[in-house]
C-alpha cells in the first residue's frame, strides 16, 4: 500500500503540527498528551516518526523510546523536551531516540529532524551534541588495539565516510565533499551500519569516537 508524504505521530502535552513548503508533505496520523497511548499509536498506526515529549503521563518521552524500540517496530523517535541535560540525552540516546530538540527549536530546524529521522539519520540539537560527543571521548580508555579490532572490516572509503557521518554531515555533505552521488554515500552508510553492526547513525557517531577514528575539535 502506497503512502505519500512522512507519516508522523505527535505525543506532547500541547503538540504542533510542523509543516514547510518542501520536501514531501508531513501528515499528523495521531496525536495524544499520554505516553502509554502514544506507544500504542506506534503499534496500530505506524508512523515514519514518532515525536515524544519527555514530560508526560504514565509513560514519558525516554520509557516511549525504549517502549518502541523494543517492540522492533519499524518507527524513529524524535525527543522533544524543554531541558537537555547531558544525562536525559544519554537516557534518550540508550533508550534508541534517532533524535533529541529542544521544543524552543525554530519549526524549520524541527521539520529538518523530521525528514532526516524518518529518512535512517540521527539528529542531535548541535550544542548539545558537542558536549555529549566530549563527554563521551574524556570518559573512553585510550584506543590502543580497539580501532583496529572494531573498524578492519571497513574499506578505506568506508572509514571516510564515517569520518564524515561523525562529524554530523548530511548524505548530501559527504557526496559533494567526496565527488560522488548521494545515492552513493547512503549505500557506503549501509554498508557501515551493517558491518559494525550498529542500529543507526548515532551508533555510528559514538563508536568513531570510541574507537579514536574521530577526536573532539578534530
Amino acid at each position: 500500500m502506497h503512502r505519500s508524504g512522512l507519516r508522523i505521530v505527535l505525543a506532547a502535552t500541547a503538540p504542533r503540527t510542523p509543516h514547510d513548503g518542501a520536501g514531501p508533505e508531513i501528515v499528523v496520523a495521531g496525536e495524544t498528551g499520554d505516553g502509554a497511548e502514544a506507544v500504542e499509536l506506534a503499534r496500530r498506526l505506524l508512523p515514519d516518526v514518532l515525536i515524544a515529549e519527555v514530560a508526560l503521563p504514565r509513560l514519558d518521552g525516554v520509557a516511549v523510546a525504549r517502549a518502541v524500540t523494543s517492540t522492533g517496530l519499524p518507527v524513529r523517535v524524535l525527543i522533544l523536551t524543554d531541558h537537555d541535560g547531558d544525562e536525559l540525552v544519554l537516557g534518550a540516546i540508550a533508550a534508541g531516540a534517532a533524535g533529541f530538540l529542544r521544543k524552543d527549536a525554530p519549526p524549520a530546524e524541527v521539520v529538518t529532524a523530521i525528514r532526516a529521522v524518518a529518512t535512517g539519520g540521527a539528529v542531535i540539537t548541535p550544542a548539545v551534541l558537542a558536549r555529549i560527543l566530549t563527554r563521551v571521548a574524556e570518559a573512553l580508555p585510550a584506543p590502543e588495539t580497539t580501532t583496529t579490532s572494531k573498524l578492519d572490516a571497513l574499506t578505506d572509503r568506508e572509514r571516510e565516510v564515517l569520518v564524515h557521518v561523525a562529524r554530523g554531515h548530511s548524505n548530501a555533505e559527504i557526496a559533494e565533499a567526496l565527488q560522488v552521488s548521494e545515492t552513493t554515500i547512503k549505500t557506503h552508510v549501509g554498508h557501515v551500519l551493517t558491518k559494525l553492526r550498529l542500529r543507526d547513525r548515532t551508533q555510528a557517531v559514538v563508536l568513531a569516537y570510541e574507537t579514536g577514528l574521530v577526536k573532539p575539535g578534530a
